[in-house]
């Protein structure tokens, strides 16, 4: 796949596949017959302990991309090693449970070639549950530009990691994935804007994302830690604290729902200052039985 002769940009796609089997096999095909033709796709199996690998090899022998397997490295270390190589002008990291819808890359790709000064784009998403079937409750955002303040502070909807599209240069720029930050895509898009560049919001629909029991955001004690370990990484910005107090705020009201004893001690980090009325209704749901 790839060809650099080509008059359209190439675009590299690396998949991290880690414990996947159920679902590595559509995320693949759904690169591969992308409406736009000049992609070089990377598979890494990430030390899976179930079949993925000889699924992911048979794949490869009948479609020709490049596969690799490895012992666990994490997911920022492996999108490094192959951003290093990396031959194209754009570069996608995508989930090896999500599937891109067949004209996702060609969208992006056109939009970034018509605003050189977005360092990434994403869109918006359809959530689907674990066996494929695209759930009914949907949010979709409008077409925006998000600038450090605007994901900073949440002001604007951050960009869905099934859609992200980097520009190479940018992301070389900033010195790629941080491997001891695991939340890759919060850390990266701040990283990006606060270089200055503006982060672009398509309206269009681009990916499916699998909602299933082990997604990343189910986890608050992991989400608590390295969203805040992200944010700290900004610290010298006059909004840190404001930021911080409304992440705690929000995280104690998902706790108390799920696990109260957890959210005691996320309530323990919010200084009575900070108080706000999510913090009111997390206590509510903290000592009610």
């Amino acid at each position: 796949m790839g060809d650099q002769g080509s008059s359209q940009p190439l675009v590299s796609v690396i998949i991290a596949s880690y414990n996947h089997q159920n679902y590595i096999e559509e995320s693949i095909l759904s690169v591969l017959q992308q409406s736009y033709k000049n992609i070089e796709l990377t598979v890494v199996d990430d030390g899976s302990t179930d079949d993925s690998v000889e699924l992911i090899q048979a794949l490869a022998d009948e479609h020709d991309f490049e596969f690799k397997s490895q012992a666990n490295s994490g997911l920022s270390a492996t999108l490094n090693k192959v951003l290093a190589k990396a031959r194209g002008q754009y570069f996608v990291p995508f989930g090896s449970d999500d599937i891109m819808m067949p004209d996702r890359i060609q969208k992006q790709v056109a939009y970034m070639e018509a605003n050189p000064y977005l360092g990434l784009c994403g869109g918006n998403i359809l959530r689907m549950d674990a066996k494929g079937e695209t759930l009914k409750k949907q949010k979709n955002s409008p077409g925006a530009e998000l600038d450090f303040q605007d994901v900073f502070l949440d002001n604007k909807p951050g960009l869905p990691a099934p859609t992200l599209f980097f520009r190479k240069s940018v992301l070389d720029e900033v010195g790629g994935f941080d491997p001891t930050i695991r939340l890759e895509d919060l850390y990266i898009q701040l990283s990006i804007a606060r270089k200055g560049y503006k982060l672009g919001f398509l309206s269009d629909i681009l990916s499916y994302y699998r909602v299933h029991p082990k997604n990343t955001y189910k986890n608050l004690r992991f989400m608590h830690d390295n969203v805040l370990e992200t944010y700290a990484r900004f610290s010298d910005d006059p909004s840190y604290d404001v930021v911080k107090k409304r992440f705690l705020n929000s995280l104690l009201l998902k706790a108390a729902s799920t696990d109260k004893k957890y959210g005691w001690q996320v309530l323990k980090e919010i200084p009575f200052k900070a108080f706000n009325l999510k913090t009111i209704r997390g206590i509510i749901k903290l000592i009610s039985p």
